[in-house]
């Protein structure tokens, strides 16, 4: 591949139909989680006109009635913004057809007396991290959704009110001997109000553009495209229907790193889809912050009723401080990827995801109360620790 590329990533924020449903779905995986830690939730969201459709499996505490389902998803919907004709969070209709998970899953992940708590599903998962911003991320990714988390920011607080909820963004770099140097082209549409015009819209959005992207990068005038069409009054669900789970290369690296095609949202972590993958981005973050490597992607695959992984494969894409064979067994020394492992060592059995379903599941910071566990730097010791042990001593120690 060259070295001198042009590479696009977009984002959608909170009000986009899928993301409005991937909200639904991982409110509800925190209902069962503050009540058990241990509940099992596979809860999937469709959303169109006037219309909320709410469909899974589910093992946790009777207490958690579709009632309070229902409540949650509307207060959802509150919070993202929706008070419009045709889709208002007090006035949608809400089905709830939840049942209890199978019993041929639950025997294959639950623990036994011979075995340990097995992963929920086959499937492979990826994380990745690179030196291209401060968050070790892809730019291109984190710079749309900078741009789409600071515009919803003000729109809540009222700065931007004549702003909807629904809008999606692109961003294109251009790369120079492999390192990204200034935007060629933003893209950004945003719902707006009536008595919004085109350019009373692109007066409002291109500051936010000049101030995520670095001093020195911004694009040329003609190649910023805020609403394209000229019009975006009619978004959200009543625009288009939305779906948990389709907007996988947005949650994760902007199509910069593979993804194993499972989503994220509206899974409790014992569905490696999710803590896998949270995982995998961990372990590729801190083997880059401790200087291991410049760039680089992890790959977990497993399968159903099984604890550990059936394989893990360390690419660092010719960046590697050491040998990708050391790293990958460096991997498996300093943190047990089995499911119940994964949990523990993240913290992942709490109500912390309504917060990941929109603006990306990485590349964001650690909270206090354990939410983006994934994020932290803790690790960084130990894999210097374990490559060194493992009979070759490493730039970076």
């Amino acid at each position: 591949m060259s070295d001198n590329y042009i590479f696009t990533s977009e984002s959608v924020s909170e009000g986009h139909p899928d993301k409005v449903c991937d909200r639904v779905s991982d409110e509800i995986v925190d209902l069962y989680l503050s009540e058990e830690p241990e509940a099992r939730v596979a809860a999937e969201t469709l959303a169109t006109t006037d219309f909320l459709a709410i469909a899974g499996e589910t093992r946790g505490p009777s207490s958690i009635t579709a009632e309070r389902v229902e409540d949650v998803a509307r207060k959802a919907v509150k919070d993202i913004g929706y008070d419009q004709e045709f889709f208002h969070w007090k006035d949608i209709e809400v089905a709830v057809r939840l049942h209890s998970q199978s019993t041929d899953i639950a025997m294959g992940v639950d623990a036994g007396e011979d075995k340990d708590e097995g992963a929920g599903d086959q499937g492979i998962m990826f994380g990745f991290a690179c030196r291209e911003t401060e968050t070790l991320m892809p730019a291109a990714i984190q710079y749309s959704h900078t741009i789409l988390r600071e515009l919803a920011k003000d729109r809540h607080a009222g700065i931007l009110s004549q702003l909807g909820p629904d809008s999606k963004s692109q961003v294109s770099l251009e790369y120079v001997e492999g390192k990204p140097v200034r935007a060629s082209s933003v893209v950004v549409s945003t719902q707006h109000s009536e008595d919004a015009s085109q350019q009373d819209v692109y007066d409002m959005v291109r500051p936010y553009i000049e101030r995520v992207l670095p001093e020195g990068w911004m694009c040329p005038e003609e190649e910023i495209h805020i609403n394209p069409t000229g019009r975006f009054v009619i978004g959200g669900p009543h625009g288009d229907a939305g779906l948990t789970g389709r907007k996988i290369i947005v949650d994760t690296y902007g199509g910069a790193a593979p993804h194993g095609g499972g989503a994220f949202s509206g899974k409790d972590p014992t569905k490696v889809d999710r803590s896998a993958a949270y995982a995998a981005r961990y372990l590729a973050k801190n083997i880059v912050a401790a200087g291991l490597a410049d760039k680089c992607t992890i790959q977990l695959s497993y399968a159903i009723g099984i604890a550990q992984p059936i394989s893990i494969f360390v690419n660092t894409h010719g960046t590697g401080q050491v040998e990708d064979t050391l790293l990958a067994s460096a991997v498996r020394e300093v943190m047990d990827l089995s499911p119940r492992g994964i949990r523990q060592h993240l913290g992942l059995n709490r109500p912390i995801y309504a917060r990941t379903a929109a603006y990306g599941h990485f590349g964001r910071d650690p909270n206090e109360d354990g939410g983006f566990s994934w994020e932290k730097l803790d690790l960084v010791d130990d894999l210097r620790t374990a490559v060194t042990s493992g009979g070759l001593k490493t730039a970076a120690s």
